[in-house]
């Protein structure tokens, strides 16, 4: 293998993404950088045509490799991409995602400027086919996102909590250790998290936005919140400080409606209330998204935000029976824990 340095090593894991895979790599291979990039493709045993797709694009231009995966799972194959890794910087790049042209520049620029440990942009939903732009629709409010402000575009940089995919020195990744492997989901918020402990800041720029291709059918959705929920739970534990408000709403809405089904009297008042307002919030929200011509996409918002909280909560509450509840992120949450 060559082992001269470059200046950039992209990272994307794949597993049966042959739909997506040859339209993001081209993208990726489109970047306007005045510098040498290498794309790292790290494939977790695909059953589909993903890897043929990325051989026959490795025939044609060098800078593209593929790698193998054969644990299967995200954080591993990203340690597997910085190990093999030859650039300063590293960047994670998503194959459901289409970055913008000077993506890779932006960002070596702002790490090279110093003041800031992990650089990424807004993370803009782009639905492809009905239920895709569906949940695209869902992820423009803040009904959909909560307190994810790196889910909408701004004017300005601004400072994050976390961010969608991004870039590091690759210094940076190597003093956390990298990606950690027991996070199979929500690894990129646990790395993050630790960055921050260190002092490190994560800032989002503008410029960077990308475009995000939801999943295409509701069980898919289903399936990504659950698994949203459930690791966040265990993050949550292990970094307190990571919790925003909004993460105790959904399975505080899963806890009221169960409450509201099972007690009875004045006792079911106060969870009964509660599901009321989340629903007319709902149904509000729905209504303001119907312009013309998307009138079909607004009404299915309500099983669209239900399918995401529902799941979400649920996730949470399994994760918290298995990880341990994160009572100290719920204190720190509601101010009586520093």
């Amino acid at each position: 293998m060559n082992s001269e340095r470059v200046d950039v090593s992209v990272l994307t894991p794949v597993l049966d993404e042959e739909a997506y895979v040859a339209d993001a790599a081209r993208a990726m291979q489109a970047q306007r950088f005045d510098g040498s990039v290498e794309f790292l493709f790290i494939d977790g045993r695909s059953t589909d045509r993903t890897v043929a797709i990325l051989e026959a694009l490795a025939a044609n231009d060098p800078r593209i490799r593929v790698l193998e995966n054969p644990a299967r799972f995200t954080p591993v194959a990203l340690n597997i991409g910085l190990e093999a890794a030859r650039g300063e910087v590293i960047a994670r790049m998503d194959a459901h995602t289409h970055y913008p042209p000077e993506y890779l520049a932006r960002g070596v620029e702002r790490l090279r400027r110093g003041g800031a440990a992990h650089v990424s942009g807004p993370q803009i939903a782009r639905g492809r086919g009905k239920w895709s732009r569906r949940v695209a629709l869902a992820l423009s409010t803040r009904l959909g996102t909560g307190e994810a402000h790196f889910r909408h575009s701004g004017q300005g940089e601004i400072e994050v909590d976390s961010g969608f995919t991004g870039m590091w020195l690759r210094s940076t990744l190597e003093e956390q250790g990298g990606w950690d492997e027991g996070w199979w989901n929500d690894q990129d918020t646990e790395l993050a998290a630790r960055i921050r402990a260190g002092g490190g800041r994560i800032v989002c720029l503008p410029e960077m936005a990308a475009d995000y291709i939801p999943r295409e059918s509701l069980r898919a959705l289903a399936r990504q919140y659950w698994r949203y929920g459930f690791y966040r739970a265990k993050t949550s534990g292990r970094h307190p400080r990571s919790m925003r408000r909004s993460h105790l709403l959904a399975p505080g809405l899963v806890a009221a409606l169960v409450l509201g089904l099972v007690l009875r009297g004045r006792a079911a008042l106060l969870p009964r209330a509660g599901v009321v307002a989340w629903l007319v919030g709902v149904l509000g929200v729905s209504a303001s998204q119907a312009a013309p011509g998307r009138r079909g996409d607004a009404a299915a918002l309500p099983l669209i935000f239900a399918t995401m909280h529902l799941c979400w909560g649920m996730g949470f509450i399994a994760g918290s029976i298995r990880w341990g509840l994160p009572i100290g992120a719920v204190l720190h949450v509601l101010g009586l824990k520093r």
